[in-house]
């Protein structure tokens, strides 16, 4: 069977062998390495993006096959494909699922409320959802699950799993009912800081495991979450009011939707570690 990440480590281990000799090249090649494991990490996503872009700039017109059809027959040969080479594994697509209907269930919801619109016409759709956003939300539990496995992640001080489960059932359900009721977001906000906040996380770029709040990589995560919304916006894969004629960025108000959101699939991935998560560090 082909294994890219097989031969993805032996060329980074003969690249190693061959350059790396002093402490600056040591630090260059595993500055190299995290970026090529987070690229790596956001394969699923970045594969989707490109599709979006590459429609957007061209698809042809009458074609027989809406562009967000398209991008939906897209989506499941990606994923389908990341099963084929063993680039997820299937418990890891599991919990990918469970987000994806997490995602599209509010996606129904939000589009009734007039939150956002999917501006184009398509058949394979649930109400005026294409079903090609449920996939977006399997691209941000496909990176949670894959940077989870690529950078060994071990952490000191991690919550414990009700209570993270906790939280991530309060944010689901203030999605929906802040628009008959109170927004209690700012105490989700700090809930997850209190939550979050004193747990380090341990990541492994190369041969040794770094440290890092874990609530400043929740909210890294987060913003690039935020960057690729507003590539999907601009690519017209979906629309908010007032960027139906004329586009503008997303607002940094969606960064805290996203990163409450992110923390959902943080929680999914972290049930899929319960009993085999690392807690510990080796000097």
């Amino acid at each position: 069977m082909f294994d890219p990440l097989g031969l993805l480590h032996d060329f980074r281990i003969a690249l190693r062998a061959r350059y790396v000799r002093g402490p600056f090249s040591r630090a260059v090649y595993e500055f190299v390495t995290f970026g090529v494991k987070q690229a790596w990490a956001c394969l699923f996503g970045g594969l989707m993006l490109g599709l979006i872009l590459l429609t957007y700039v061209y698809y042809p017109a009458g074609a027989a096959l809406t562009r967000y059809d398209f991008l939906t027959l897209g989506a499941i040969t990606i994923q389908l494909s990341m099963l084929l080479f063993r680039l997820e594994t299937l418990g890891e697509a599991k919990i990918i699922l469970v987000f994806h209907i997490v995602g599209t269930v509010m996606e129904v919801f939000k589009t009734h409320m007039g939150s956002w619109i999917y501006p184009e016409a398509s058949v394979l759709r649930i109400y005026d959802v294409p079903l090609f956003s449920g996939f977006m939300y399997a691209c941000v539990g496909s990176y949670m699950a894959r940077v989870w496995r690529l950078f060994d992640f071990r952490f000191e001080r991690f919550p414990p799993l009700w209570a993270q489960a906790g939280l991530a059932v309060a944010i689901y359900i203030n999605f929906f009912t802040h628009h008959f009721g109170p927004d209690i977001r700012l105490g989700l906000f700090l809930a997850a800081a209190l939550l979050y906040g004193p747990s380090v996380i341990y990541f492994k770029p190369d041969e040794d495991h770094r440290p890092m709040p874990l609530l400043l990589g929740l909210f890294l995560v987060a913003l690039f979450i935020w960057v690729a919304e507003n590539i999907g916006t601009y690519a017209r894969a979906w629309t908010y009011p007032g960027q139906e004629s004329d586009w503008h960025m997303v607002g940094f108000q969606k960064l805290g939707s996203w990163f409450l959101l992110m923390i959902i699939s943080f929680v999914l991935v972290s049930a899929l570690h319960r009993g085999s998560r690392k807690t510990s560090v080796k000097a």
